[in-house]
């Protein structure tokens, strides 16, 4: 049975993009189905590993860190189930629902959703023929299109969120301006009854305009 290493940040995982393709890589290369989940298992269960310089590169391309990059747990548990499922001869497809259902529970559901989609084109290529190399290697190339669209997105809201920022300090910023020149905003403001009325509406108008950006922000980046 394999053994689960320790569990790890999501933050240093490995993308799943660069799984697909390594799966893809192997095929081609001639390992069996039978032997494809347990070598990939190997690798990505060693302690001490390095991404490749293929994946090196990959990574490189799309901005982000090639140092030490590893699934991440529930990603590896997912993998540990479909290698068994491998060594027994039962469905992989079949053991990567059912891990990722119950092992991502907490996790990613961007994770959740690609081991699913990888379930299906495992289940594809055996019911229609097609080699699962080319299944693989189209899945493979749309994971990176998505991925490349939502690095768009945020370059896009980067602005956004700087100016969701900006208002929200503001007028804490236009308080402070007031009394280093010589204004004293606060003692016009909780002088009277309309000073404070004034107060409380700039208060909760700023709380209701930072949470309606938030969600718009949140709204045009995908998350729920």
């Amino acid at each position: 049975m394999a053994r689960m290493p320790r569990r790890r940040s999501r933050a240093d995982a490995l993308p799943l993009t660069v799984l697909v393709q390594q799966l893809a890589a192997l095929l081609r290369g001639g390992r069996s189905t039978s032997r494809l989940w347990e070598e990939l298992w190997m690798v990505h269960e060693a302690k001490d590993h390095r991404i490749g310089p293929g994946d090196s590169e990959v990574l490189k391309a799309r901005g982000k860190d090639p140092g030490l990059r590893k699934l991440s747990s529930g990603s590896l548990q997912v993998l540990a189930a479909a290698q068994a499922a491998s060594m027994m001869g039962t469905s992989v497809a079949e053991a990567i629902r059912t891990s990722s259902a119950n092992d991502l529970q907490g996790g990613n559901s961007v994770e959740r959703r690609i081991w699913r989609e990888l379930a299906a084109c495992l289940d594809v290529a055996e019911a229609s023929g097609c080699p699962l190399a080319d299944v693989l290697s189209r899945f493979a190339a749309q994971l990176d299109a998505e991925d490349d669209a939502g690095d768009a997105r945020q370059t896009a809201l980067a602005g956004p969120k700087a100016t969701l920022r900006l208002l929200t300090w503001l007028p804490v910023f236009g308080l402070g301006l007031g009394m280093m020149l010589g204004v004293d905003p606060l003692e016009v403001l909780l002088a009277n009854g309309v000073g404070l009325a004034a107060l409380a509406a700039g208060c909760v108008l700023t709380v209701i305009g930072r949470i309606w950006s938030s969600r718009l922000v949140r709204a045009a980046v995908g998350v729920d």
